[in-house]
């Protein structure tokens, strides 16, 4: 039955049938040809993938990063970011990253960070005389901040995935997406001196102190949500609900840039994301649940611990994998398959799962901004107006600064672990 399913989806996937439709057809013709179990359980098992209370909290933050987006917030976070970054050499590109965090302690999704920001500060990069393919993969990389920084919906899904507790994994994600960002500034810095890129002015104490009155209300927004997790007051899906109220508050009493005109434009956008989500999630979960009844998370496990029982070796085969997997894998799919997998033999290598989890989703962060079908990369490339060659191109240094990176994050655990452990 096993062997099925992954001829099945192997094939699908040569068919060009888009992965989720491709896991739920391969498990449903695993199951006809099983022949034991009633094609009803493909509805049962489905439904019950997503039958959970920390998956509501998706919706939520993706409502709240539309909202953010229509709400006037987005503008606001650039520029207090350019206010306070922008006279450094490649001062835009700087502003990017800084902003991408910001944007991502709200969104938890890569691909919003990543449209939402690129649609304001791709074209003013270019009109400041940055090289398209530059800019193009500045604010791709960038975009993956909305994954690592906590709230994150893939960190949410291995949550749900491993029965590992979310607040630990947005604790543990807290210093991996800061290192992360400032690799990111690292090389901006290094290929804007060396290109001579232009600086902005640098703002008066007066200026500054104006950017951020005008993004108080977007910048409070992180502090209430990962400071009501961090302290216990709210769970992660709470928090989601709070951000959603919060966002729809600042965006239409404060700001005032939503009017109930756009209310309907922004859900309509925010049903269309969270059901392409779910609809992920459900086929995977089918896939995962007929992976178990197989035995093939053990067999997965034995494979590994037959070649090195060493957690060194391990982890860096795991790298070279799921580096590999994001290349060609939908990184929310990629985490409801992969992990129920992994993460057993990780445990039994004393590896911490919360650790494992910050590795995983890193890796796959990673694989957003890689070709062939990185999301980011597909995303910045069109607002830059360049093809996916010449934006990889601009891609090659930073690929480089977040594979020793990710390897900090991999064998140094108590930068992954330090946050966590001091608010237990």
């Amino acid at each position: 039955m096993g062997t099925v399913l992954f001829l099945f989806l192997i094939l699908f996937f040569a068919l060009g049938i888009p992965i989720a439709i491709s896991m739920g057809l391969a498990a449903a013709v695993a199951l006809w040809w099983d022949g034991g179990t009633p094609l009803t359980v493909l509805v049962q098992r489905s439904f019950t993938s997503i039958d959970s209370f920390p998956l509501m909290s998706i919706p939520f933050f993706v409502l709240a990063g539309v909202l953010m987006e229509y709400g006037g917030i987005s503008r606001r976070l650039v520029a207090f970011a350019n206010a306070l970054t922008g006279h450094f050499s490649g001062g835009l590109a700087i502003v990017t990253v800084v902003t991408s965090m910001f944007f991502a302690a709200i969104s938890g999704s890569s691909a919003a960070t990543t449209a939402a920001l690129g649609s304001i500060l791709i074209p003013a990069m270019i009109a400041r005389g940055y090289h398209k393919n530059f800019t193009g993969a500045v604010q791709s990389v960038s975009g993956e901040l909305g994954v690592i920084i906590p709230p994150s919906i893939p960190l949410i899904l291995y949550g749900v995935s491993t029965e590992t507790s979310i607040g630990a994994l947005f604790m543990a994600g807290m210093v991996p997406g800061i290192l992360v960002a400032m690799s990111l500034i690292a090389t901006i810095l290094i290929i804007a001196k060396k290109r001579k890129y232009a600086k902005e002015t640098r703002k008066s104490g007066k200026e500054l102190w104006k950017a951020f009155k005008d993004a108080f209300f977007a910048l409070l927004m992180p502090v209430i949500i990962l400071g009501g997790i961090y302290g216990g007051f709210f769970t992660a899906t709470e928090a989601a609900g709070i951000a959603v109220a919060y966002a729809f508050i600042v965006g239409v009493l404060i700001y005032r840039e939503i009017k109930l005109k756009k209310l309907i434009h922004i859900l309509t956008q925010s049903v269309i994301t969270t059901s392409t989500i779910m609809f992920i999630l459900a086929s995977a979960g089918l896939f995962g649940w007929i992976l178990t009844r197989e035995g093939i998370p053990q067999d997965v496990a034995q494979f590994f611990i037959g070649i090195s029982d060493n957690p060194i070796v391990f982890l860096l085969l795991v790298n070279v994998f799921l580096l590999f997997v994001g290349m060609f894998m939908e990184t929310n799919a990629s985490i409801i398959i992969l992990a129920p997998l992994l993460v057993p033999v990780a445990v039994t290598l004393g590896i911490d799962p919360v650790h494992f989890g910050i590795i995983m989703i890193v890796n796959l962060a990673i694989g957003m901004c890689t070709p062939p079908l990185g999301v980011n990369l597909f995303i910045s490339a069109q607002l830059a107006k360049i093809n996916l060659l010449q934006i990889t191109r601009g891609m090659v240094p930073f690929y480089i600064l977040l594979i020793v990176t990710l390897l900090l994050i991999t064998f140094v655990p108590q930068l992954t672990m330090f946050v966590p452990n001091l608010l237990e």
